[in-house]
């Protein structure tokens, strides 16, 4: 039998709804019920790696894990990587469809309806409920025709719909009503009902105006959620994102803050140490002395490379590397650090490049792209003899005269490739435990002279599952989930 749903739509991007979308993941679940997100379309640079190597957003990975699952590809059918302005890579059931402009792709997309479809009834006959979560604003009125991921995918799977409004950002009164407004009679009908999101202050002061908006949208408000202080991850505010990850520290780590950034979830578990710093530079003179530069990951490795160079922070790097400070590069960053990049099929922008020349490496990219989670063992500082696991998706391959890889992993491979004090890897996820958290504190803090005693005493993963239920508890206590209960039944048929 079909699940019964319930979806989640904004009034804009960065409203809140994937929070929410995992709290009631995580609220069905303690409920005893059978539980899973979907996204139909998803369009970030932060994706995860499934068991079965493909790719998927990682909101909807961390909403698996609220729901108590492993990851599937079917709950984001439809990933958009953006790699310019313009265009964006476009992945389809988790493999590479191709490179597409805003333009190419608003013509492709109904014809990825089957896709979705076929994913989300998958998905409906092995749970009890399926939560929905949409993109950006069913407003937007001029991306109304062949909609498949706000009111048009409501329609297709007949899913009952909560609006959420972000009050933080203020106007939530106008968002509401506005994109009420704009919504055709038959959206309409479909509402269940309106979330006030990321309130802070005196609910008693805001009853006034939750009247008025009642009376005006003849919906009622399901509830009102406080900002929370959760530490999960996010993908579709990254501004928000990056600046709740700096803390200040005894040991100072700066991340540069490429234009094409992407999973920058990696750097999350270094603000669990108490004695590491987490900083973002993206300007001349923003790096300053730190005891750590990283080369995040990015979707563009090429253009930002360009970029490294114009803003003049490649001889920053350059220069802090040649006074013996550490530099690590992630993916994308790893390939900067090498001696040249080439790309003979045009898969970022054709031609090649000179790279920084930190690293004795020669990256070539191709039209395949790797997927794959991976375990193994450090072989080199900061993470000798550590235990590590990640997972990996980059385009290209990378050949290394380096004098040691970064690590070896459990099937035998060796991955990246280290000389001196910079080092560079594919592998995502690195901190994730703590242990590896750990190791990089104790090295940097012995390379300052100081002693780093403290130390990350829990996985990333058990913390994460205490986040979920923090979340679940206080949005089981803001919203009325009777009624989404009743909104889920009144649509199930």
């Amino acid at each position: 039998m079909a699940a019964e749903c319930i979806m989640v739509q904004g009034t804009m991007s960065g409203a809140g709804k994937s929070l929410l979308t995992a709290a009631l993941c995580r609220i069905f679940l303690q409920d005893g019920l059978r539980v899973a997100p979907f996204k139909s379309q998803n369009m970030a640079l932060n994706s995860y790696v499934t068991p079965d190597g493909l790719e998927i957003g990682r909101a909807q990975a961390m909403q698996a894990e609220a729901a108590g699952l492993e990851c599937d590809v079917r709950m984001n059918p439809i990933l958009l990587k953006p790699s310019s302005e313009m265009g964006s890579q476009v992945i389809v059931n988790g493999e590479v469809r191709g490179q597409y402009s805003a333009k190419e792709y608003f013509q492709l997309k109904k014809s990825l309806i089957p896709d979705i479809l076929s994913a989300y009834r998958s998905l409906s006959e092995e749970n009890d409920v399926i939560v929905i979560e949409g993109a950006g604003s069913p407003a937007e009125i001029n991306l109304r025709e062949d909609d498949i991921v706000n009111m048009g995918l409501a329609e297709l799977v007949n899913a009952p719909v909560l609006l959420a409004g972000d009050i933080d950002r203020g106007g939530v009164f106008a968002q509401l009503y506005g994109t009420v407004a704009l919504l055709r009679p038959e959206e309409r009908k479909r509402l269940a009902g309106l979330v006030i999101n990321k309130f802070r202050g005196d609910l008693g002061l805001l009853q006034p105006g939750l009247r008025q908006i009642e009376e005006l949208t003849q919906l009622p408000v399901i509830g009102v959620v406080p900002f929370l202080h959760v530490d999960l991850d996010e993908e579709d505010s990254l501004a928000p994102m990056l600046s709740s990850r700096e803390r200040h520290g005894e040991i100072d780590i700066a991340v540069v803050r490429l234009p094409h950034i992407s999973n920058f979830t990696d750097f999350a578990p270094l603000c669990d140490h108490p004695s590491l710093g987490l900083r973002f530079a993206d300007r001349r003179g923003q790096l300053g002395s730190p005891d750590l530069v990283i080369l995040p990951g990015t979707k563009n490795t090429m253009g930002d490379l360009l970029w490294l160079r114009s803003t003049g922070l490649e001889q920053e790097i350059l220069a802090l590397a040649a006074q013996g400070v550490p530099v690590l590069g992630i993916c994308g960053g790893f390939q900067m650090l090498g001696t040249e990049l080439q790309d003979p099929k045009g898969v970022e922008r054709q031609g090649s490049l000179q790279g920084l020349g930190l690293l004795p490496c020669r990256t070539v990219f191709t039209e395949r792209k790797t997927r794959t989670r991976a375990s193994g063992t450090g072989l080199c500082e900061p993470l000798a003899g550590t235990a590590l696991e990640g997972y990996e998706i980059h385009m290209g391959t990378t050949e290394s005269y380096a004098s040691s890889a970064f690590c070896r992993f459990s099937d035998g491979r060796e991955d990246g490739a280290a000389e001196g004090l910079v080092f560079g890897t594919y592998l995502h996820g690195l901190f994730d435990s703590a242990h590896s958290v750990n190791s990089l504190a104790a090295w940097l803090g012995t390379r300052k002279g100081i002693s780093v005693s403290a130390s990350v005493t829990e996985s990333r993963s058990a913390y994460r599952q205490k986040q979920y239920d923090i979340l679940a508890d206080a949005v089981r206590a803001s919203l009325n989930i009777d009624k989404i209960y009743q909104a889920m039944e009144a649509y199930h048929h």
